[in-house]
């Protein structure tokens, strides 16, 4: 059995939670989880790669067990949680590293990507966009609206995606069998987005997303240039990020590897298995 260790340290005088396993010794997976959830989207993930991989799996701040400081003491933006998360990874002197990621977890790791290209192994993006052709119009409109203009009339929109409602829907939407799909995963994470001065965190992270739209172009030089081995295996019935997302990746890097997943946007929880084998085989053909 995989022991799987929930640890805290300090980055900039707030804690950081982070759940790690495998051998030090081993090649390191990073994990980068997205909204509204936390590591705690890898509970499973984590143990079946352990085995072979050292795999570390921190919470944003804002996010599962890491601090939540108030808009007023912390500026929520894309930029300094990928400050952290870097930090993060220096203190624990990992300078070489697979990334995977997811919602969120993209345009930090972009950013980790753009700042240590040298670093960064391969990725494994599961619904993690870098391409506005992923963009599921009828869900991003209204954020984007906000973004540019958030005032009392864009607000209710995007506030929306904070109630137990929306948060259930993008564990459900797109999933064949809804019933394979835990109810503690929408739970847990409505929880944690219902505490006080927490909708404020989000609202301000909704307005910072255009800032991730705007750095797409150096992430497809990146791309272009570095030739990082990429796999991407995607929710294709996602209600937020299209199947194009995962298409689009093989304009800039030609060999990336392709699965899509009769699922949606937190494809773990109905495909754990077919996911961490496509992981598997992927990091062995590319020699990590």
């Amino acid at each position: 059995m995989i022991t799987v260790h929930h640890r805290t340290t300090t980055i900039d005088g707030r804690t950081v939670f982070y759940r790690e396993a495998g051998n030090p010794s081993n090649p390191v997976i990073v994990l980068l989880h997205g909204f509204p959830t936390s590591s705690f989207m890898f509970r499973h993930l984590i143990p079946a790669l352990a085995d072979s991989y050292y795999v570390i799996a921190p919470d944003h701040l804002g996010f599962g067990l890491s601090d939540a400081p108030s808009v007023d003491d912390y500026e929520y933006t894309f930029e300094h949680l990928t400050d952290t998360t870097d930090a993060l990874l220096n203190q624990l002197g990992l300078d070489r590293y697979a990334l995977y990621v997811q919602d969120y977890g993209a345009p930090i790791g972009w950013r980790l990507a753009l700042r240590h290209p040298e670093a960064v192994t391969a990725i494994i993006t599961q619904n993690g966009n870098a391409y506005e052709a992923g963009f599921v119009r009828a869900f991003w409109d209204g954020l984007f609206a906000y973004a540019t203009t958030p005032d009392a009339e864009t607000e209710p929109g995007v506030r929306a995606a904070l109630s137990l409602e929306s948060t259930k829907w993008q564990y459900l939407n797109g999933v064949e069998d809804p019933s394979v799909v835990s109810p503690d995963t929408w739970t847990h994470d409505q929880a944690l987005l219902d505490r006080p001065g927490n909708d404020l965190v989000q609202l301000a992270l909704f307005r910072d997303y255009p800032s991730n739209v705007a750095l797409y172009p150096a992430v497809h030089e990146y791309f272009r240039s570095s030739q990082v081995p990429l796999l991407a295996v995607w929710g294709a019935r996602d209600g937020i990020f299209a199947a194009d997302g995962a298409t689009a990746f093989a304009a800039d890097l030609p060999d990336t590897e392709i699965h899509l997943l009769p699922s949606g946007h937190f494809a773990l929880e109905s495909h754990l298995d077919a996911i961490t084998g496509y992981i598997r085989g992927f990091l062995a053909r590319v020699g990590i």
